[in-house]
């Protein structure tokens, strides 16, 4: 892909699929989305499940950090496809909570 600003040009490769190749089959390959923490925490409440459709910034869990409590929200429309955490549970700086697919 080529890009331009301000009379800079660069190439960045392509991401996602390999397009060297195209899709493996005739159907969409689908691609799974993680839902991801900004920080450490406590996850204070999980408000989906397994199987949920979400849109974008949809709530998906809530997060508490720095005596604040901070909705987690989905990055893209799907359905829920997994959960990794429970209220209560202590989590890391870029964990995944969810999977959106």
């Amino acid at each position: 892909m080529r890009v331009e600003l301000n009379d800079f040009e660069s190439r960045l490769p392509a991401v996602g699929r390999n397009h060297q190749h195209g899709p493996r089959s005739n159907e969409e390959v689908l691609m799974a989305t993680p839902v991801t923490v900004p920080m450490v925490g406590k996850i204070v409440s999980v408000t989906v499940k397994v199987g949920d459709k979400v849109k974008e910034d949809d709530q998906v869990a809530v997060l508490e950090a720095m005596k604040m409590e901070m909705p987690l929200v989905a990055p893209v429309s799907g359905v829920i496809k997994e959960i990794r955490v429970s209220a209560g549970q202590e989590v890391e700086a870029e964990a995944t909570i969810a999977v959106i697919e």
